[in-house]
């Protein structure tokens, strides 16, 4: 009798066990992540610790690390990484063949067109389920992500356009004050005479930036200036430009002027000009918030020609009227048919809080945070150079978002201005074709 218990003990010990074997684990909730910023598995693949990465690609990988390793609700992001180039032209393509991802990154700068087209989920209500606080969002952050009364993308930063200088070769040109403080020029007649005598006592340009293949930077210089003078490229209403107004005639002679005065590196792109910078070969870099902590971290290397606290970075210089400065920004979206169901859903909502909960850690790239509660931290004012800039949350101008086409609208006009800068083009053929390759487009 007892042998036969103990059999009886065995086999349903045994038959447990297989059904335990048999039966599937909870299975996880998968969503996918597209964005650009770049591939870095080979040195980040692994980290799990977001304080352990730096730049771009290093922090967006270990927090997709970090939220996959320490999430509980079994819940696994998996990443889709697209080159920035065709980024947009493969999202549009991914939603006509209904391969559309869960969360997408997006410039705001963008959004609205796809806003307009009813692509995006609003996400005021989701928002609430998890705790994300729409009150926090930033005055240009809140601006950039809103359409009425409808939220549609968590915004993720500020990114802004910047002089990043060499105070070493300010120093060489004399101009520095007396605490080593580079003085800048406060109009555009003060921009040239100080550039005159830059090139003078170093025998380099003032600036260093892109003139070729990167329409873009141009026109963030442009509407910056433009910006400054209270002025628009659209004071008609957003389907038509203008650059025959006196604020924008006033910013396309600026750039000739200093184009015809040597003080703009020629001929470079943008990778070339970050070059020329980084090797001491001009003064000033005009460029974005994404590179300060790279160039802070180059600061740091004594071969550098930036070394020995020569290098810092101010919001783009006032020159006219007020402080304004061209400003966009990252956000994550929703795109219709991403998420398949509740649960999915769900864990999208999940992996936004997670992302919203670490803006500061993304901040540590360069740009500012999304979130009030951030910039004024203790923290965040921490970081090099980061005092310098955070006015820029409030003096960060966009084109208004029922404007169509922004990156379209940005290269064409960047293009036109490159032209200028690199072959000699005159500043009414510039305002002429600009004028009607824009229109043109917005009239379709």
């Amino acid at each position: 009798m007892k042998k036969s218990l103990a059999r009886g003990a065995l086999s349903l010990a045994v038959l447990s066990l297989a059904v335990g074997l048999a039966a599937p684990a909870q299975a996880k909730t998968e969503i996918t992540l597209s964005r650009f910023f770049g591939a870095c598995d080979a040195q980040y693949g692994n980290v799990n610790d977001v304080n352990k990465a730096s730049g771009e690609c290093g922090i967006i990988t270990t927090l997709v690390n970090q939220f996959n390793a320490t999430n509980k609700e079994d819940i696994f992001v998996k990443p889709q990484i697209i080159e920035w180039g065709p980024y947009y032209t493969q999202i549009d393509a991914r939603i006509l063949s209904h391969d559309v991802p869960t969360i997408s990154v997006m410039h705001e700068a963008v959004l609205g067109d796809y806003v307009k087209r009813k692509l995006v989920e609003p996400l005021d209500d989701g928002f609430k389920s998890v705790g994300i606080d729409t009150k926090d969002f930033t005055g240009h952050a809140h601006r950039g992500v809103t359409f009425g009364d409808k939220t549609y993308a968590l915004p993720f930063d500020t990114h802004s356009w910047l002089w990043h200088i060499n105070v070493n070769l300010f120093k060489k040109a004399g101009l520095v004050d007396a605490s080593g403080k580079p003085i800048l020029p406060t109009s555009p007649d003060e921009l040239l005479k100080q550039s005159k005598q830059f090139k003078d006592k170093t025998g380099l340009p003032y600036f260093a930036m892109p003139v070729l293949n990167e329409g873009a930077a141009e026109t963030r210089t442009f509407d910056t200036w433009l910006y400054q003078q209270n002025g628009t490229l659209f004071p008609n209403g957003p389907t038509k430009i203008d650059l025959h107004s006196k604020q924008a005639t006033n910013a396309l002679t600026l750039y000739d002027s200093l184009m015809k005065a040597g003080a703009i590196t020629p001929g470079l792109d943008y990778g070339a000009a970050n070059q020329a910078f980084e090797n001491g070969k001009a003064g000033v870099l005009m460029c974005g918030t994404w590179v300060i902590e790279d160039f802070t971290l180059l600061s740091k290397k004594p071969d550098s020609a930036l070394a020995n606290d020569g290098y810092t970075v101010v919001p783009f210089q006032n020159l006219y009227q007020k402080k304004a400065v061209w400003a966009d920004g990252h956000s994550w979206v929703m795109l219709k048919g991403g998420a398949k169901d509740e649960k999915t859903r769900h864990a999208a909502l999940v992996f936004l809080k997670f992302l919203y909960d670490h803006d500061a850690d993304w901040a540590r790239t360069g740009h500012l945070p999304a979130r009030q509660s951030v910039i004024d931290s203790p923290a965040f004012n921490a970081l090099p150079h980061r005092s310098d800039i955070k006015e820029i949350a409030s003096t960060g101008y966009s084109l208004p978002n029922t404007v169509p086409r922004q990156f379209a609208i940005q290269e064409m006009v960047g293009e036109e201005i490159s032209n200028m800068l690199s072959s000699g083009k005159s500043i009414t053929d510039v305002q002429q074709q600009a004028e009607d390759r824009v229109n043109k487009l917005l009239s379709k």
